[in-house]
């Protein structure tokens, strides 16, 4: 790491730990905005300072835009787990916020009636969405998920393949088509949607017990030779 990277840093990480201790989360990403930049904070990504790498990831869930996304990619394979899981959840915030203003309020309604199970609401909300933003990936994948838990797998895997279109990072839509693959009795493909997930995100347990069961069934469903 050359001399500047690490005093680059040392500074980030000192100035932004009085606010992470204290719990300022607005002080914080008012701090952020105004002293660095989300590719100054990218760069640091990359940096051998685990502690740095860290609180880069945690910064740019607050303030990271779409550019920064390959990178945080790349720190899911990070050897330090915490900064796997940092990354994970700001990948998450990012694309929650990859459309315009209005299409992310639309989006943030309908995940609240998703999790509250007002379906009928939810897809109000995220029809909305990608009627002000055609190209936002997460409300295409917002969708195929309440499409999943209403069993319309259709058209869960159509909005899961849109999202992937437009964001091919996203390994929670191909993780979303594995599972109408394998409730559509579809293991060979469910698995191949599945490694596509694993590839991106490798830290996805459950995807890979669930690969291990779909290969078992294949396996009981060989013919003999």
């Amino acid at each position: 790491m050359s001399g500047s990277t690490e005093l680059a840093a040392g500074e980030f990480v000192a100035s932004v730990r009085p606010l992470l201790e204290a719990r300022d989360l607005e002080g914080l990403v008012c701090h952020l905005k105004r002293r660095w930049s989300p590719r100054q904070i990218t760069d640091l990504l990359a940096c051998p300072c685990e502690d740095a790498r860290k609180v880069a990831a945690l910064a740019l869930s607050l303030v990271g835009s779409e550019c920064c996304i390959p990178a945080l990619v790349e720190r899911l394979r990070d050897k330090d787990p915490m900064t796997n899981e940092m990354a994970e959840h700001a990948l998450w915030s990012i694309w929650f916020r990859c459309g315009t203003p209005a299409a992310n309020a639309e989006l943030a309604r309908g995940a609240q009636c998703l999790t509250d199970r007002a379906f009928d609401c939810a897809f109000e909300h995220f029809n909305r969405a990608i009627e002000l933003c055609p190209d936002f990936a997460e409300a295409y994948h917002q969708r195929a998920i309440a499409y999943y838990l209403i069993e319309d797998y259709e058209r869960s895997m159509a909005d899961s393949r849109r999202a992937v279109e437009l964001m091919p990072m996203h390994f929670g839509a191909w993780s979303g088509m594995g599972h109408c693959h394998a409730h559509l009795g579809q293991p060979a493909d469910a698995i191949a949607c599945y490694q596509k997930a694993l590839a991106i995100n490798p830290h996805l347990d459950c995807i890979r017990q669930a690969v291990r069961e779909l290969r078992k069934q294949l396996g009981r469903k060989a013919p003999e030779r």
